[in-house]
């Protein structure tokens, strides 16, 4: 699909495609190929009078005002509203020649996939400017060499003759006033939290951030039950972003139980196409699905701020910005704030509030050290190394479910058929990132129908279990930073039926990272504890 500019006579000239005038001959306007008459085809067009969108300045770009007598398509509105997508997205569902229209009565804009006034172009999806981040091909669409952005292509192509759309029209009103039906009791340091965000979102005048630095089973949904509330009768779409599929499908359920009457919706990778471009009143999306986002958000909350991939990838943290509205607030959640989020603290440039009690009250269980030497010899020869297998034998024999950390998914493919071996009478599953049956997997140990599930650091994070039993195999290895170790952590001990549980990291050698894990969470107890 090419798009050109044509000059404001021309359109005049085709009143049967934009059957209306503008004042201003001047003007330009941006025509997609595949809306020209036959008659005025790319091969009879002076190229004075029709060019490439790609190759046109966008700074004079025309699109009118919107037309308040013209009724927009209820569907491409609900597609497009508060979201930037790709050309090629919307007409998988909508006629090219009804984006169009809607065009021309200024409720559409188009914008160009990328930025070339710089030295470098830029995405203008994701922000890329690395030049080592873009490549070339043949388009078969503009029949020329094409540059495309490689750091968002998962999120289809965006390229130098690829239109972006968003919606100009005003959002309409939710009607419904918002129930919140928790009916559940906030302790002292969960209410000095919740008060501190109502204050916060009380204040907009401009685009604000925070920190909310809780202990891992701190009960930090609960925390922002009554600032969603406040959101919600302000009539402000809310943004729930976190790196994990696993967070968004634990949250989404929780959010609808607190807040039966208000639209509640999970955008991930993998969800059906419906499901994708839904509209919502609580959006709860992976950070990758955030690209998708422009100008909406009046509150945002990013949980595990400091986890894996959004603190590495720059394209996530420049979507967070772009979904914000120009008075907006963005709340960050973590128990192991960056040194960067700790130096802005530090330097009293961000605002904070620090909550180092669990919510039932009781400390974070402290992690355990147990050399087993060299383990991956062992498993090469088939053999778990005996401190693990005492360790799980003791718990399975009680009863108890484990979680079991591993540091790459081939270590743990090998032991998954040694520990099927040696505990025959167990139900053991294991999960990874790319595991087709991941959710399924999760949802039977979840449920308690799974003994043991090994895993990946995947489920470091958002993983809720009632009563479980946490080890690490390898805990030495570089992939186990501080961040991550006192995240596993506290997947233990989260019920208040069950506050203690049994954490312990098997090594061959101990490592900063994993003393400093242990000094964490004792520092974090001794707070709680005076």
């Amino acid at each position: 699909m090419r798009f050109y500019a044509a000059n404001q006579w021309q359109i005049n000239d085709h009143p049967t495609l934009f059957p209306y005038s503008f004042t201003c001959k001047r003007k330009q306007w941006l025509i997609p190929e595949r809306l020209l008459p036959s008659s005025m085809s790319t091969h009879n067009i002076k190229c004075s009078s029709l060019i490439r969108l790609s190759d046109y300045p966008s700074t004079k770009w025309y699109f009118p005002n919107v037309n308040k007598n013209y009724q927009p398509e209820k569907a491409l509105k609900n597609m497009l509203t508060g979201r930037l997508l790709l050309l090629d997205e919307v007409v998988q569902k909508i006629p090219l020649n009804l984006i169009h229209e809607h065009v021309a009565n200024g409720y559409i804009q188009y914008k160009a996939g990328l930025d070339f006034t710089t030295s470098e172009p830029t995405c203008n999806r994701c922000g890329n400017n690395d030049s080592f981040l873009f490549g070339q091909l043949t388009c078969s669409r503009c029949k020329k060499s094409c540059i495309y952005c490689r750091a968002c292509l998962m999120m289809g192509r965006v390229t130098s003759c690829t239109p972006l759309l968003t919606w100009e029209g005003k959002k309409e009103r939710v009607m419904t006033v918002p129930q919140m039906a928790w009916t559940g009791s906030l302790t002292s340091e969960q209410e000095k939290a919740s008060k501190f965000l109502r204050r916060q979102l009380g204040m907009l005048k401009e685009r604000k951030e925070c920190l909310i630095w809780a202990v891992c089973g701190a009960g930090k949904t609960e925390m922002l039950y009554s600032l969603i509330e406040r959101a919600l009768k302000a009539q402000f779409p809310i943004l729930i972003a976190t790196p994990r599929t696993d967070v968004v499908l634990e949250l989404i359920p929780r959010l609808k139980a607190s807040f039966p009457n208000t639209d509640v919706n999970g955008f991930y990778g993998g969800i059906s196409e419906e499901a994708r471009y839904a509209q919502s009143q609580i959006y709860v999306a992976t950070t990758h699905q955030v690209l998708r986002y422009s100008r909406f958000f009046p509150l945002v909350i990013i949980d595990e701020v400091d986890a894996f991939p959004y603190t590495h990838d720059k394209k996530l943290q420049f979507a967070i910005e772009r979904a914000r509205t120009s008075q907006s607030l963005t709340v960050y959640l973590t128990a192991t704030p960056s040194k960067a989020f700790k130096k802005k603290v530090k330097n009293k440039e961000l605002a904070y509030v620090k909550v180092t009690q669990r919510y039932h009250g009781h400390p974070l269980p402290e992690p355990q050290l147990i050399w087993i030497g060299n383990w991956r010899k062992k498993l090469s020869k088939n053999h778990l190394p005996l401190p693990l297998t005492s360790w799980l034998s003791k718990h399975l024999n009680d009863h108890k479910q484990i979680l079991l950390f591993f540091p790459a998914v081939n270590v743990m493919k090998i032991a998954e058929k040694i520990i099927k071996t040696v505990f025959k009478q167990q139900k053991v599953d294991a999960v990874y990132a790319e595991e087709v049956e991941r959710r399924e997997k999760v949802m039977r140990f979840r449920n308690g129908n799974t003994r043991l599930l090994l895993t990946t650091t995947i489920l470091e994070r958002g993983i809720t279990i009632k009563d479980i039993q946490v080890a690490v195999l390898g805990a030495e290895d570089t992939i186990f930073t501080e961040a991550a170790l006192v995240q596993i952590a506290g997947r233990a001990g989260r019920s208040p039926i069950a506050p203690e549980g049994d954490v312990s990291y098997f090594h061959h050698g101990k490592t900063k990272a994993m003393v400093d894990a242990v000094n964490h969470i004792k520092r974090m107890n001794d707070t709680f504890l005076t």
